[in-house]
């Protein structure tokens, strides 16, 4: 692919943008300055610089972000900024897309994606993909709201009842609940429907994928091969049994772990 392509398909700006780049000698590779646009250079594991910032070469975006408060998973957000303003301007200039949606007072795994057919795959309801919560309530959690969210509960303004696929008492007033679908508000509602209170919400996986804990708050990181592979395997694990994918932890320092870089936001 010629290095013009490589900075377009990224999101470094138009096609003019990324020529100017190149001519203006602020991109390296392999520690030399890549000057000529129309230089061609394979795409296979390709990681080079743009005024001195680490980028990856991914024909498609796949990232794990730790949602902090304060924050919409929309494109058009209201009362408070976007997740997408955490993310570096070439990311956003890409389309990626939240991966279903957290209220902004929820904190944790969310993922981000410009595939079309996996975001498809990772919210459509027949996949029951599992999303485990840890949930601080305002009042003690009894053995009988366990018992009850497991059994299922009917919201309000809904019919159809919502159970849990599995649940369990983190501490004397939080629990770790476990789900396949995603209904509005459903956490808070369905704690609300045993007669307690969501005080605090954390997505802590998504699927096979865990959130690791060296990944902070408003930082995020590229997703590989193997991370998707978590996230599209067969049904049949066991609820809550999400690991830490290997190459998570072990992507080069400035590469696959980021905030923001200064001016992107």
């Amino acid at each position: 692919m010629r290095w013009s392509q490589v900075l377009f398909s990224q999101g470094f700006g138009t096609r003019r943008d990324c020529e100017a780049l190149l001519l203006a000698g602020r991109v390296r590779h392999a520690g030399q300055v890549v000057e000529d646009p129309d230089a061609e250079v394979p795409v296979q594991g390709l990681v080079f610089e743009v005024a001195g910032q680490p980028w990856p070469f991914h024909a498609q975006a796949l990232l794990m972000l730790h949602k902090p408060v304060g924050h919409e998973c929309s494109r058009k957000p209201g009362a408070w900024p976007s997740v997408l303003s955490l993310l570096p301007t070439p990311l956003r200039r890409r389309d990626v897309q939240p991966v279903g949606r957290l209220d902004q007072d929820t904190t944790g795994l969310l993922l981000l994606t410009d595939d079309g057919p996996l975001l498809h795959r990772l919210t459509h309801p027949r996949h029951h993909l599992p999303k485990v919560y840890e949930i601080r309530t305002a009042e003690p959690v009894t053995p009988g709201q366990i018992e009850r969210l497991l059994a299922g509960v009917t919201l309000k303004d809904d019919p159809v009842p919502v159970r849990a696929a599995a649940c369990e008492a983190s501490g004397e007033r939080s629990l770790r609940l476990t789900l396949t679908e995603g209904k509005y508000h459903q956490v808070k509602r369905m704690v609300a429907a045993v007669g307690n209170h969501v005080e605090a919400l954390h997505r802590s996986s998504f699927g096979l994928l865990r959130l690791p804990e060296d990944l902070a708050p408003g930082q995020w990181r590229w997703l590989g091969a193997a991370e998707r592979a978590l996230l599209v395997a067969p049904a049949g694990t066991q609820p809550g049994a999400a690991i830490t994918a290997p190459g998570v932890t072990e992507a080069p320092a400035g590469v696959g772990v980021n905030q923001a870089p200064a001016g992107a936001g």
